[in-house]
């Protein structure tokens, strides 16, 4: 059995990341997850209409069949970490980011931390 994560950021980009995604799945047994982790302090999406966001990832959850799930925390690694564990899930696609050496370094040990468990795909 196969589940899928797609970790995604701002709603304009992450189509392409569930596709992916939803893609890696295809013609197996398994899950698709759709996840965003934003700091508690910072607004959800990164967007001010929030609840357009919302609905544009909901409706991108339905369209693939996916299970959506927006989560507040400010410890955004050890949180994908748990989703990752608590939902079974053997691969993660989440986008390459090319402007920030910190996200790197973020991949880097997020790669680490479920390397036992899932096989972390990043997509340009």
């Amino acid at each position: 059995m196969k589940n899928v994560m797609v970790c995604v950021t701002q709603q304009k980009t992450c189509d392409r990341l569930i596709q992916f995604g939803r893609e890696a799945l295809e013609g197996q047994e398994g899950e698709l997850f759709i996840i965003h982790v934003a700091p508690k302090d910072v607004k959800l999406l990164g967007n001010p209409e929030e609840g357009e966001a919302l609905d544009y990832l909901y409706g991108k959850a339905i369209e693939y069949g996916a299970n959506l799930t927006v989560v507040r925390s400010n410890h955004i690694l050890d949180t994908l970490v748990e989703l990752v564990e608590k939902n079974q899930i053997t691969h993660v696609v989440l986008g390459q980011s090319g402007r920030e050496k910190k996200k790197e370094n973020l991949i880097t040990k997020f790669r680490k931390k479920i390397s036992q468990q899932a096989e972390l795909i990043v997509v340009p």
